[in-house]
């Protein structure tokens, strides 16, 4: 006989997700994605002045701001047809993957090993190692992590002068020209994390965590922090949790003149990468409390459903590309990139293990990224060049953020906004159903997760949901 189980919230830091599940014979056959909180934003910024973008975005989020600002500051410089300067790029992208790798510590360390110290989990051999280093508000990995992360996060306070909400980061570039001193500094503050990332959570250096070329090498991984999640993840075949669809979707991490670092386009588990046509987006209003069609962000509004009417379950709307729900983050991103480590998790059909270990690869890989941009920075050159904000005009901004592919779409007129939509990485990952019944990656990745006996929040729904590392304001901006 099936059952229905209200399950949420998940969040460590803001808990409105809410998922229905229909369990019959011990696991989910069906699962149903609420986020109950409307907030309104792109309502928000019509009328206003195109520049204010700039600062009421950046509120949707505190802990992806600088992506919602570099988005924004993006989709303005395309409606004007403003190139920031080279440097001012670079700058950007290091500021931009700061903020990433500091969101991908704190993930891994404060809001997914903590499921591990369960009480549940008590008879497991690697279970008091897993208390020790990450029990909540206790654990020496977490404080750890906590230290290396503040200690990084300085270099977004030496070129933005604040997190979260700097305004640091323009259509022309970036507000502030590091002086030869700040680059040293910033230098010595990559050095300390590196340290961190090769003492703590990989205990070896970072570039042989990232030139492990496939699942069988992954697995055989044992030091570190890593390691231990490594061995808990081979214990608990979390190999074999929460599959994806398949389907992997990057717009581009840290663009710049030299290219992107990650790569942008989308790719099939098992097939080549393919070019991204962002003309194929559309959101799907059939299960969302949103008034209105289907349509291209660059025509479709937020009007919410007061009434909230079936059969809508969710304010999030459902993107899809091409009519295909997309799995978007960082394993997305090393996947699309084309790490054969990513590749090879994929051809297994994606899974909670994936997700996690996509994170920890984005770790090592991104450690060099932004030393590399910082070598590049050359404090004699210009860093903020010229724009005019033009008073009729549309542009978008497409990058990656921490949990994967940000979009904002911006149409001017008459020297104010007229239109403006977002979709963030998590509106991808827990849409709802669309027209066709299809199910988001979330809803789909649910299925088959087991429920043992008595559990009023199962922890495999908990592992699943957090491996895709949700940020629901975000999702409903």
């Amino acid at each position: 006989m099936s059952t229905r189980l209200l399950v949420g919230p998940f969040n460590r830091v803001e808990g409105d997700l809410e998922i229905s599940l229909d369990i019959d014979a011990g696991q989910v056959v069906a699962a149903r994605v609420n986020s109950p909180l409307y907030r309104g934003f792109e309502r928000m910024l019509l009328g206003k002045r195109p520049e204010d973008a700039l600062t009421i975005t950046p509120r949707i989020c505190g802990i992806c701001s600088i992506s919602q600002s570099a988005a924004a500051a993006m989709a303005l410089a395309a409606a004007a047809g403003t190139i920031p300067t080279p440097d001012g790029a670079r700058t950007a992208a290091l500021l931009h993957a700061v903020e990433n790798v500091s969101d991908h510590l704190t993930h891994f360390n404060l809001f997914f090993m903590p499921d591990f110290t369960r009480p549940l989990y008590a008879d497991r051999p690697w279970y008091e190692t897993a208390v020790d280093r990450f029990s909540a508000g206790q654990g020496s990995a977490a404080r750890r992590a906590v230290e290396a992360r503040a200690a990084l996060l300085h270099i977004v306070g030496l070129l933005g002068g604040k997190w979260p909400h700097t305004l640091a980061i323009q259509p022309a570039g970036v507000t502030r020209a590091p002086s030869l001193r700040d680059k040293v500094r910033m230098g010595a503050t990559l050095q300390v994390f590196r340290r961190y990332l090769e003492d703590t959570l990989f205990g070896a250096p970072l570039e042989n965590f990232a030139a492990l070329s496939d699942a069988q090498a992954l697995m055989g991984w044992t030091t570190g922090d890593a390691g231990l999640f490594l061995r808990i993840a081979a214990d608990l075949d979390l190999a074999d949790l929460g599959p994806g669809p398949g389907r992997y979707m990057s717009f581009g991490a840290y663009p710049g003149p030299d290219g992107s670092a990650f790569a942008r386009g989308i790719r099939m588990a098992d097939g080549p990468v393919a070019p991204l046509d962002p003309a194929t987006i559309a959101e799907d209003l059939s299960h969302a409390w949103m008034l209105g069609d289907t349509a291209h962000p660059e025509t479709g509004q937020t009007r919410p459903d007061e009434a909230m009417a079936d059969p809508g379950y969710t304010w999030c709307k459902a993107p899809r590309l091409g009519g295909q729900t997309m799995e978007t983050g960082a394993f997305a991103r090393q996947v699309v990139d084309g790490h054969p480590l990513a590749l090879d998790l994929a051809g297994q059909g994606g899974s909670v293990l994936a997700r996690v270990a996509g994170r920890l690869l984005e770790l090592a890989r991104t450690q060099v990224v932004m030393e590399t941009l910082l070598a590049a920075i050359r404090p004699e050159e210009r860093f903020m060049g010229s724009h005019d904000t033009p008073s009729k005009g549309q542009g978008a901004g497409m990058l990656e953020a921490a949990r994967g592919a940000l979009g904002h779409w911006l149409r001017i007129e008459d020297g104010r906004i007229a239109q403006y939509q977002i979709i963030a990485p998590t509106t991808w990952n827990f849409s709802p159903r669309d027209a066709l019944g299809v199910p988001g990656p979330v809803e789909a990745a649910l299925q088959g997760a087991p429920v043992r006996a008595g559990e009023d929040t199962p922890v495999s729904v908990q592992h699943i949901v957090r491996s895709f590392d949700p940020c629901m304001v975000c999702t409903v901006h």
